[in-house]
């Protein structure tokens, strides 16, 4: 088909659209990147640019002083994060499927008694006390998994994805054959629900990755640091260290620049990896629908 005028004008408007959208969001990353290369005293003398005209590594330096302990709390929350979110992922869609069968008894209760803990909560302190005390995950890792491992907003998802994509005749064809829940769970629920999964995924992803709250209140040893607790630890000493030599010497701690630099550190792996698992994504989305 020939393509006409007002297709043609369409797609310029649309590229140039999503071309000025795309450097509105660029933009800004390139000038963290770049400004956390930028000396402490041109950040606070001129701001953050793009081309800054005094270079510095002291931001970088300071972070891999001790590169043991960075590359000790990459691999935590490599690890944390990987767990975490096949497990959390595994036991939300399975929490989602139990509400969706209509033939479980008590399954409005279920999702009431869920959606009922999104609107109160017992406080901190007996949640720290029954995690530390009677549960006794202080110092542990698991604790940095089971902690972000519900979420009930996603498992409230994943029941409406199910409940939108997967038709009852199929889970009833499925019985029919001889295949047993789990089963039916494992072939049929999991395989169609990807494009759920690979979008709630990446949500857990990123919580567990940005994690430092959990580790602040229950991890002691140096050694289960994450990578988001060791950079707050790191930040905390400098910002200490220049108010008190501050008054005594003066020096230029690197404290603009290092939340920069951190900024870099944290989310550098995670943009690096994105090109390699967005294919998955996709592939997710276009598998996910049921052929009829």
């Amino acid at each position: 088909m020939r393509k006409g005028k007002d297709y043609i004008l369409f797609n310029i408007i649309g590229y140039i659209f999503i071309t000025i959208i795309g450097l509105f969001t660029f933009i800004p990353f390139v000038v963290l990147v770049v400004s956390s290369f930028a000396s402490e005293n041109y950040i606070i003398n001129h701001g953050y640019t793009l081309i800054p005209r005094e270079f510095s590594l002291s931001a970088y330096k300071l972070i891999f002083q001790n590169p043991q302990r960075i590359f000790r709390a990459y691999l935590v929350t490599i690890v944390v994060t990987s767990v975490g979110t096949s497990l959390s992922l595994f036991l939300s869609t399975m929490a989602a499927y139990v509400m969706y069968r209509k033939d479980v008894k008590y399954r409005n209760a279920l999702a009431f008694f869920l959606y009922f803990t999104t609107l109160f909560n017992g406080g901190l302190a007996p949640y720290y006390i029954i995690l530390a005390n009677y549960y006794h995950l202080k110092n542990n890792v698991l604790v940095l998994i089971l902690v972000p491992l519900f979420n009930v907003f996603y498992i409230l998802i994943l029941r409406n994805f199910i409940r939108g994509s997967i038709p009852d005749s199929l889970i009833e064809s499925a019985k029919i054959d001889g295949a047993g829940d789990f089963t039916i769970f494992l072939k049929i629920v999991l395989p169609l629900s990807k494009p759920a999964l690979a979008s709630i995924g990446l949500f857990i992803a990123l919580n567990y990755w940005n994690d430092w709250w959990t580790p602040m209140m229950f991890i002691e040893r140096q050694s289960l640091y994450p990578l988001q607790y060791t950079l707050y630890l790191i930040l905390s000493s400098v910002n200490v260290a220049a108010n008190i030599l501050q008054n005594v010497v003066r020096i230029d701690m690197p404290k603009e620049s290092l939340k920069l630099a951190m900024t870099v550190v944290a989310t550098g792996p995670i943009i690096f990896l994105y090109p390699f698992v967005q294919r998955y994504f996709v592939r997710g989305i276009t598998l996910g629908a049921v052929k009829g």
